[in-house]
Parts: structure tokens; sequence; C-alpha cells
């Protein structure tokens, strides 16, 4: 048993990686010559030359930490670190919580401090060359700092549950654990609003004028009441532009980032805005929390099954069975159905996005200020414009761009 759980470890690992590296390279090789019809006045030669060296850099860059990554964990897996990590760790303490919450910890401040050079190459070198880097030294550390606080409090919480219901009711632990990630699913959107998204960024009511007014009065058009309308200081950190919705209730909040608010007219902007309440009049904010819940309770519920599994921990090299190295193992185990669940949802992701689209163009009824924030973003953000079928597939949450035009012309 220990050699099949093994294969499938390893198959996945590699498996996963070839496909990602695949996809990556058919759509690095899928950029066309000249600028697709339609764009020309977004795209110039230069500028549309320059999105394709951008998406050639970021494609080598991800195929070269990406092979770095596969090779540390195969080192990982056969030299039996997570063996002596687990010896190291039961001698601090014989509390199965602390030491599993200690487990957690080294993993992910160690795999954090491997990948740090790589972050610091895309933020400071990658985005920097292409002008999107706005991030300073400063404003990098204190985000690794407050990420930090934030894994350390959330992660505590929530693995201290997990840990502590699966230890204490055994076999019934995985739904009462189930329950728990429920709890916190629902409550991180409120979280999110007033804690987490302020740590980060400076949020401050759009001012009054013809933008709010424009905005108000389509929110009251369609019945959608917004709690907020808030200008995200996203110039803070990068050039790239983007607007979100979150909230649920009296927490809802429209953030616009200022850099989609200096480069879109007030149309256009509406526009974005009706897109994003069009996630919320078709459900798919409550449709993705009740998938990612049935989701959470499948995966528990699988784990509770190959909990105890010896053969399982004997492929990295442990000897005692533990709950907080079950979850570990497991999710390699269970990278397989993962994968194949990824693409359930990133296609149904990609779905939810036509439809938002389509509710922007019916309720505003503005065809043209619709494609042109479409266009608009897409060069704002030198975005790959003619993507490999494969990588859409697999890895797209967004339609291509080309493909929303179509589908809004077609409307």
């Amino acid at each position: 048993m220990e050699q099949t759980y093994y294969l499938i470890i390893v198959g996945a690992l590699v498996g996963e990686y070839l496909l990602s590296s695949v996809s990556s390279v058919l759509n690095m090789n899928s950029i066309t010559e000249s600028v697709p019809d339609g764009f020309q006045n977004h795209y110039d030669e230069e500028k549309y030359a320059k999105s394709q060296m951008y998406l050639k850099t970021n494609t080598q860059f991800g195929l070269f930490t990406g092979t770095f990554s596969l090779i540390v964990m195969l080192i990982v897996i056969h030299t039996g670190v997570f063996g002596f990590l687990d010896e190291f760790v039961r001698t601090k303490t014989s509390h199965p919580i602390l030491s599993g919450l200690l487990f957690f910890g080294i993993i992910f401040f160690i795999n954090d401090l491997i990948n740090l050079p790589f972050s610091i190459y895309g933020t400071f070198v990658i985005e920097e060359n292409y002008g999107f880097n706005k991030t300073t030294p400063k404003t990098f550390i204190t985000d690794k700092l407050k990420g930090y606080g934030l894994t350390i409090i959330f992660g505590s919480l929530i693995l201290g549950g997990i840990l502590y219901f699966f230890n204490a009711y055994g076999e019934n632990g995985w739904w009462i654990a189930w329950l728990l990630m429920t709890s916190f699913m629902i409550a991180v959107q409120p979280l999110f609003v007033h804690v987490i998204a302020p740590m980060f960024n400076k949020f401050e009511p759009l001012e009054e004028g013809d933008l709010r007014t424009a905005i108000e009065s389509f929110a009251k058009k369609v019945k959608f009441p917004i709690g907020r309308i808030d200008k995200m200081d996203g110039s803070r950190r990068s050039s790239h532009s983007n607007a979100y919705f979150s909230g649920f209730g009296k927490s809802r909040r429209i953030a616009l980032f200022d850099t989609l608010l200096e480069n879109h007219s007030t149309e256009e902007i509406v526009s974005v805005v009706a897109h994003e309440v069009g996630h919320y009049k078709k459900k798919h904010i409550i449709t993705g929390t009740i998938i990612g819940i049935i989701e959470t309770g499948i995966m528990l519920y699988v784990f509770n099954l190959f909990m105890n599994e010896s053969a399982l921990f004997s492929v990295f090299g442990v000897t005692e069975i533990s709950v907080y190295a079950g979850l570990v193992f497991f999710g390699m185990l269970y990278a397989p159905v993962s994968l194949v669940l990824s693409m359930f949802t990133t296609a149904l992701s990609r779905k939810n996005e036509f439809e938002a689209d389509a509710y922007s163009l019916e309720t505003t009824g503005n065809k043209k200020a619709l494609i042109n924030m479409l266009k608009g973003l897409a060069a704002n953000n030198l975005s790959h414009l003619t993507p490999h079928w494969l990588i859409v597939f697999l890895s797209y949450s967004h339609p291509p761009v080309l493909d929303r035009i179509a589908a809004v012309n077609k409307s």
C-alpha cells in the first residue's frame, strides 16, 4: 500500500508540473504578430510587443519557479525531511494541538523563506521592468509582517480547532471541523471588509460628483443597496487596474482601484460596477461559497478515512501517526482530486463572468462602454489577448477578453 500512495503522490506532483509547464509553453507560443481586430486604439505595435514580452518573461519565470518547487518537494519526500521535522516537534511538546501548530508553522515559514527571493524578483524586477511596480521595500516588508500576523492568528484558530476536533472526537471529528470551517468561510467576508483589507490598503468613500451619482443611480435602478462605495489606493503597490465587490448585507462594498478611476470614463466604470453587481444578483457569490463548503466537507470526510493509514505516513519517513502530519500528507494524496475540482470551479467561474457581463449590458444598455472597459483593462494590464485553450481550460477564472467582447457583441 505504501508503494501505491507513493506513486499517487509523486505521480500527481510530476503530472501537475508537466501539465502546467506544457500549457504555459503552448500559451507563450500562442502570441500573434499583429494586434487583434478592434484593439488598434488600445495597443500600438510597441505596446503590443511589450505585452508579449511581459507574457514571455512571466512564463519563463513561472517555469523556473515551478521546476525549482518540484525538485525541492521530491527531495523532501525522498530524504525523509518530514520525519525529522516530526521528531523535532515531538521533542518540544507532547500536546497534540501545540505540536501540530508547531509542525504547520515550521513548514509555512520555511516554505515562505524559500519562496521569498522569487517574490522579491517578481515584484522588484519583473513588475518594475514593465512599469507596474509601485511597492516600496518598506511596504513589501510591512505586508509580509502583517501577513505573518494574520496567518498566526487565523491559522492557530482554524488549525487548532480542526486538530482538537479530530483528536477529541475521532471519527466524528470531521463533521464538527466542517462546521468550524463553514463558520469561518461565512465570517471571513465581513472580516475581510472591516479588518483584513484595511490593514493593507486605504479605503476612502468615493467623493461626491458625477461618478458617485451615476453609481448610486444605477444601484437604485436595479434595487441593489450598496453599503459602501470606496476608492482604494491600489497604486500604492501596482499600476494594475481592477475593481471588486465584497461582503454581505450592510458590509457590502464596491472597491474601485484609484488606477481604474484615473484611466476610465464614468460610463465605463458604471459598466464594471454593474458587472460586479451582476455577480451578486446572479447569486454567484453565494453559489461559490456553497461549493467551497461542500468541497471542504468532502475533503475532511475523505481525510477521516485515511487519517490512520500508517502506509501513507511511511512514504514521508514518519513513524508515528498524528492528525497534523496526516493533514499535510493527505493534502498531497488528494492533489489529483483537487486538480479535477479546480477545472470545474474555473469553468464555472468563466461562465459566471459571461453572465455578469450580460447583466451589465442588460442593465446599463451601454455596449460601447462595457467593451471599452474590457479593452482598456486588458491594455492597461498588458493582458495576453490570444491565450491557448489549454491554459484557459486549466486555470483561467475569467474568459479571454476577446471571447468576452464577442459574447457582448452577440447580445
